[in-house]
């Protein structure tokens, strides 16, 4: 389980998309008290704010064209303005990727709190980004062995005996039974290509024409 950081936030640069308002101002006071920088940008955020280590966004007016990255795809924490509780606006909110929400009008509390829970559920979902990949390419390279040995049954050899093989060729060429099974499947694919059999490279003998 992954601990919530809960360090000094000092020096942490927060956009903040929205019109301008009196409640922003609010808002902007708050984060320069806790100790973060932070710069203001309406209707678009500019493309600079992908550096940012938070974004505070309007979810009652905003819209998916006004980030430089897909829904749900942010590079950073970030933690919705919410006025309205219409249904649309707030399914909007969370498709956008909030990790966090304040309730505006922004008061003199709940702005670091809003921080921090943003900051653990990114890492969060950041850590179960990085887990879905590890056990997809783990998958992946799970099949590519289950090909290559197959690849050795289609000669005539037992499961355990394509498996061996597999192994003998993996340490023939100093690298992992994973990437072995890769070339192997690859090779094969390339030779069984429409185009490449002997029959169809014009002035390639094939195999047995050449011994």
């Amino acid at each position: 389980m992954s601990r919530i950081r809960t360090g000094n936030l000092g020096n942490a640069l927060a956009w903040v998309l929205h019109r301008p308002h009196p409640g922003i101002q609010v808002l902007t006071r708050q984060l320069n008290v806790i100790g973060l920088e932070v710069r203001e940008a309406w209707p678009d955020l500019p493309a600079g704010a992908i550096s940012a280590d938070f974004v505070f966004y309007d979810a009652d007016t905003g819209h998916d064209e006004q980030f430089p990255w897909k829904p749900g795809a942010s590079p950073m924490p970030m933690i919705a303005l919410i006025g309205s509780e219409a249904p649309g606006r707030l399914n909007w909110a969370l498709t956008m990727g909030a990790h966090a929400q304040l309730l505006k009008p922004v008061g003199d509390k709940g702005v670091y709190a809003a921080l921090l829970v943003a900051r653990a559920n990114f890492d969060r979902a950041r850590e179960s980004d990085a887990l879905i990949l590890d056990l997809e390419d783990r998958l992946s390279a799970r099949q590519t062995v289950v090909q290559a040995v197959m690849i050795f049954a289609l000669r005539g050899k037992s499961e355990a005996e394509a498996y061996e093989l597999l192994r003998q060729t993996a340490m023939a060429w100093r690298v992992t039974i994973e990437i072995a099974a890769a070339r192997l499947v690859a090779n094969h694919r390339a030779r069984n290509e429409p185009g490449q059999g002997p029959e169809n490279q014009a002035g390639k003998p094939g195999r047995e024409e050449r011994r």
